[in-house]
């Protein structure tokens, strides 16, 4: 029993990195430890008592860990995959439709305010996000 058991776990781990769906590793330590319970000696039933307990609470500590992560942000807003968002820009004028002009990295962008933020007004920014070619800033404080 303990041959079948490896092979359960095995074939968990291949359909894990053919889909990349983590949970199934989870259960592949299940598996494995069903694995180790058969080679202790011990009883069918326990086996598969072991292999739930083990894969259903891996399953369910992950899932925990998971909702307590805060949610990433989108990539347009992302420091870690754009790299303008963080930067500062000097904002000299608004126009009167909430946008401006601003000189970033040697070329005119255009820039508007954080919605949440108030009403636009000149001085340092930061970008906040990037949106095609235009940046969101807001207000740097004084």
């Amino acid at each position: 029993m303990t041959t079948v058991w490896w092979i359960l776990a095995g074939v968990a781990v291949a359909l894990e990195l053919l889909s990349g769906t983590f949970y199934l590793l989870m259960l592949a330590l299940g598996l494995a430890a069903g694995a180790l319970a058969a080679q202790a000696g011990l009883s069918s039933t326990v086996q598969f008592v072991v292999a739930a307990a083990v894969g259903g609470g891996a399953v369910v500590a992950w899932r925990a860990y998971r909702l307590r992560q805060p949610s990433p942000s989108p990539a347009s807003a992302n420091r870690d995959v754009n790299m303008d968002v963080g930067e500062t820009v000097q904002v000299t004028a608004w126009n009167a439709d909430g946008t401006a002009n601003v000189k970033y990295r040697g070329a005119q962008w255009s820039a508007a305010h954080v919605p949440e933020t108030g009403d636009p007004v000149p001085g340092p920014h930061r970008i906040v996000e990037v949106v095609g070619s235009r940046l969101i800033v807001e207000k740097l404080p004084s």
